[in-house]
C-alpha cells in the first residue's frame, strides 16, 4: 500500500511530458484557450519591442487544422456504432449488458458515444485510460439476485486522460503492477461561502487494494481504502486505449500546425502593417510640418512626397509556404483527398490517384477501430468475470465507413448463402452482422432480442 510521504510522487516519464501534453491540448483546442496561452507558442523576433509583441499578441488568431482532423476521425469511425453480442443463459447478466450499453458511466452516456471520447483523448495525447468500478458497499450481498436489486454489481466506467495517470510501474510481463491517479475539483461546501476550495484526490491502485487521499489542508489524508473490483483478478482495474507512435495524430502534426501559427501571424501583422503606409518627404530643407488626415504640407518646388508600400514578393512567398504547410498537415494524417481547394497547389489528381489516397485512410480508420475494439472487449470480459457472468461477450464493426456500401454487403452476403454451406452458425453470424450494421443506432436490447431471434429461426430451420 503506498505512503502518505509517496503517493504526490510523479513518474519521470510523466514530469518530462507534461509540457508537452499541455501544448498538444491548446493546439487541438484552439479558440480563446490558445490565445490566452499565445505568449507559449507567437516567438518573438530578435530585440522586438515589447509593446509591438505585445500588440501582435492582442491580434492573434489559430487556423485549427489537426483539431478538425482528430475530431473527423472519431466521428468517421463511430458513423456506425460498434456491434456487441452478449450469449448467455443467464438473464441478470443479458439484461445487465443490456443497460450497460447503454448507460455505462451511471451519466447517462452509450457506450459507443464514451468511446469516441476516448479516441479523441488517444489521438490528442497518445493514450487514454479507462477505470472499472462497482458501487460500494457497506454488507456483502446473499446472492446474485441481491447483488441486482441492490446495484452493487453494477459496474461503471470512469475516464481517465494521461495527465491524470501521475504516476505508475509495470511488472516483468508489461501488466500495470500499481498507479496512481489524480483529480482536482473546485468546490463549494455551501453556497454562500466567500471563497472556493480546491480538493484534490490521489487514488492509488495495485493488483487486489486501493486507497483514496484528499487534500484539505497541508499533506493528503487517507480517507478510504480496501479490495477493489477486480482484485478476484489479481489485475489493476485501469484500461488503456492506445495508438502507435505513426497513429498519434497530434505527435505527428503539432509541430507543422505550430509553424503554420507563426507563418500566418506574421504574414497578416505584415499585411495590416502595410495597409498604414508611411509618408516619405524628399527634400533638402530642414523639415518639421506635422502629417496627418488633420493636416496638410507645404512643399518646395524641388521637394517630393511619396509613400513606403511594399512590392508584395514575400507575401506570394508566404502565402504559399502556407499552403505548403496546410497540406502537409493532412498528408502526415493520411488525408491528403482533403487536403485541396481553391488554395492548394494547383495539381490535379486522377481518379484512381484519389481513390488509392482514401483507400489509405479507411486502412487507419480500421487500425484505429481494432484498437477500439481491443480495448473494449478487455473492459467487457473483465467486467464479466468480476461480476461472476457466464458470458460470451464479442465486438465487431468500426471497419467499414461509408453508408453507400451496405448495398455491397448485402450483394456479398447473398453470394456466400448461395453457396449453401453446411453449417448454421456460419448463417448465424451473416445474419447478424448484416442486422447489427442496418440498425447500429437502435437499443442493444432490441439488437439482443433480433440476435435471439435470428438463431430461434436458424435452429429451427436446420
Amino acid at each position: 500500500m503506498a505512503k502518505v510521504t509517496d503517493i504526490t510522487q510523479e513518474h519521470p516519464e510523466y514530469r518530462a511530458r507534461k509540457a508537452m501534453r499541455r501544448k498538444y491540448r491548446h493546439l487541438y483546442t484552439g479558440g480563446e484557450q490558445l490565445k490566452e496561452n499565445a505568449s507559449e507558442y507567437l516567438v518573438r523576433r530578435q530585440k522586438e519591442p515589447a509593446d509591438v509583441y505585445e500588440e501582435r499578441l492582442s491580434r492573434v488568431y489559430y487556423e485549427n487544422y489537426v483539431g478538425s482532423i482528430i475530431d473527423w476521425y472519431a466521428a468517421t469511425l463511430f458513423r456506425r456504432e460498434p456491434a456487441l453480442s452478449f450469449d448467455s443463459p443467464d438473464e441478470f447478466a443479458r439484461r445487465f449488458f443490456r443497460t450497460f450499453a447503454e448507460d455505462c458511466d451511471r451519466k447517462g452516456t452509450a457506450l459507443s458515444d464514451y468511446f469516441r471520447r476516448q479516441l479523441v483523448e488517444t489521438l490528442v495525447e497518445g493514450v487514454s485510460y479507462t477505470l472499472v468500478d462497482f458501487p460500494r458497499s457497506d454488507r456483502p450481498a446473499g446472492n446474485k439476485a441481491e447483488e441486482e436489486a441492490r446495484g452493487i454489481s453494477r459496474a461503471y466506467l470512469v475516464p481517465y486522460t494521461a495527465e491524470d495517470l501521475i504516476n505508475w510501474s509495470h511488472d516483468q510481463t508489461g501488466n500495470l503492477e500499481w498507479v496512481v491517479l489524480r483529480a482536482s475539483r473546485l468546490r463549494k461546501a455551501r453556497i454562500d461561502d466567500e471563497a472556493w476550495t480546491e480538493d484534490t484526490t490521489w487514488t492509488y491502485y495495485d493488483k487486489e487494494r486501493f486507497a483514496v487521499y484528499q487534500r484539505r489542508s497541508g499533506e493528503p489524508v487517507l480517507v478510504d481504502r480496501g479490495h477493489h473490483a477486480l482484485a478476484g483478478q489479481h489485475r489493476v482495474p485501469l484500461f488503456d486505449l492506445r495508438v502507435t507512435d505513426g497513429l498519434w495524430l497530434m505527435n505527428k502534426a503539432g509541430l507543422l500546425q505550430l509553424e503554420h501559427f507563426n507563418k500566418s501571424n506574421a504574414l497578416s501583422w505584415a499585411l495590416t502593417m502595410g495597409l498604414f503606409a508611411m509618408p516619405v518627404v524628399y527634400s533638402e530643407r530642414e523639415w518639421s510640418q506635422m502629417v496627418g488626415e488633420s493636416y496638410y504640407i507645404q512643399l518646395g518646388p524641388e521637394d517630393r512626397f511619396g509613400w513606403t508600400e511594399p512590392e508584395g514578393h514575400v507575401y506570394q512567398i508566404a502565402a504559399s509556404n502556407l499552403d505548403r504547410l496546410k497540406e502537409e498537415i493532412y498528408r502526415v494524417c493520411y488525408l491528403m483527398t482533403q487536403a485541396g481547394g481553391p488554395l492548394s497547389s494547383g495539381t490535379s489528381q486522377s481518379g484512381l490517384s484519389k481513390q488509392r489516397d482514401y483507400a489509405i485512410t479507411q486502412e487507419v480508420l480500421r487500425a484505429y477501430g481494432d484498437a477500439v475494439k481491443d480495448t473494449l472487449k478487455r473492459i467487457l470480459r473483465a467486467i464479466g468475470e468480476a461480476r461472476g457472468d457466464v458470458v460470451s461477450i464479442d465486438v465487431s464493426g468500426l471497419d467499414e465507413f461509408d453508408i453507400g456500401d451496405f448495398s455491397s454487403e448485402i450483394d456479398d452476403a447473398e453470394r456466400l448463402l448461395a453457396m449453401n454451406i453446411g453449417s448454421t452458425s456460419f448463417k448465424k453470424q451473416i445474419f447478424r452482422r448484416l442486422a447489427s450494421k442496418y440498425l447500429c443506432d437502435v437499443r442493444q436490447e432490441v439488437k439482443d432480442e433480433i440476435s435471439t431471434e435470428i438463431d430461434a429461426w436458424l435452429n429451427q430451420s436446420a
